[in-house]
């Protein structure tokens, strides 16, 4: 069994400032060190289940927050970015069997994280078909395009929320519960335990890929109208308001071409 962990840090338990995400900043070594033990969690429940080789795209900031000698000698560790369209789930391919999602966070417009965003500070929001999208929902879909399930979601409650909302199939464990800028959080060892587990229980009984809508409409709002200016020059997309572009195609992987262009 081959398995795919998309690792953030917005989500993991207790983060709740910018400055425990930013590396340069002397508050991120507490939070670097509950991510890597959230990813190892759940690389353990992964190996548990059975799982022969994971892969593991280090996904927020700079990709090069996770210690590769503290991972288990079947990681293989995505560091860095190289600017493909796949961005948070780079190398992902049809022959895995399971994406994990560890330490993601609410999108853009939510008010369930501190740091809620997508992708950027740039964007307002993000929707598909009407929806707002997390970076959950983007990666989540790029891997159903490829036939590959998501088993797993780790993040604050209104993420896990949504997550039940678009496929109940997918098991998840939550951090953290967001009021305002600050954060309710549960003990990091109880999460770290819950992770391992719930992987575990998750890969004994991996659910069918979520579907994906036939034709899709991408709109971006930015927070600057003269990034929508900038964004409807991209092919096929439109600027429709001040602040406003919109695609409208019937492939995932445009959304993801064009998101990779349009992000500010």
């Amino acid at each position: 069994m081959r398995i795919y962990i998309s690792a953030d840090i917005e989500g993991v338990c207790g983060i709740t400032h910018w400055d425990e995400a930013t590396k340069s900043s002397p508050d991120y070594a507490a939070f670097q060190q509950q991510l890597q033990r959230e990813v190892i969690a759940a690389c353990e429940g992964a190996l548990a289940a059975g799982a022969e080789e994971i892969r593991i795209k280090d996904a927020h900031a700079t990709g090069r927050n996770l210690d590769p000698w503290t991972l288990p000698r079947q990681a293989h560790l995505v560091r860095e970015w190289s600017s493909h369209p796949l961005m948070m789930v780079q190398e992902l391919d049809e022959e895995f069997d399971a994406v994990l999602f560890v330490g993601y966070h609410s999108g853009s417009g939510s008010a369930g994280n501190p740091l809620s965003h997508t992708l950027t500070g740039g964007y307002y929001q993000v929707q598909v078909n009407g929806q707002p999208m997390s970076e959950f929902h983007l990666y989540s879909l790029a891997a159903a395009a490829m036939g590959v399930p998501t088993a797993f979601v780790s993040g604050d409650a209104e993420l896990c929320r949504l997550v039940a909302a678009h496929d109940q199939r997918i098991r998840t464990v939550t951090t953290n519960t967001g009021r305002g800028r600050s954060v309710i959080a549960r003990h990091p060892g109880v999460v770290v335990d819950e992770i391992r587990q719930t992987v575990r229980a998750a890969l004994a009984d991996i659910p069918p890929p979520t579907g994906l809508p036939s034709r899709i409409r991408l709109q971006v709002d930015y927070r600057d109208h003269r990034d929508a200016y900038r964004g409807g020059f991209y092919p096929g997309a439109e600027q429709t308001g001040a602040r406003t572009v919109v695609l409208e195609t019937d492939t995932w992987m445009e959304v993801l071409r064009a998101l990779l262009f349009l992000k500010r």
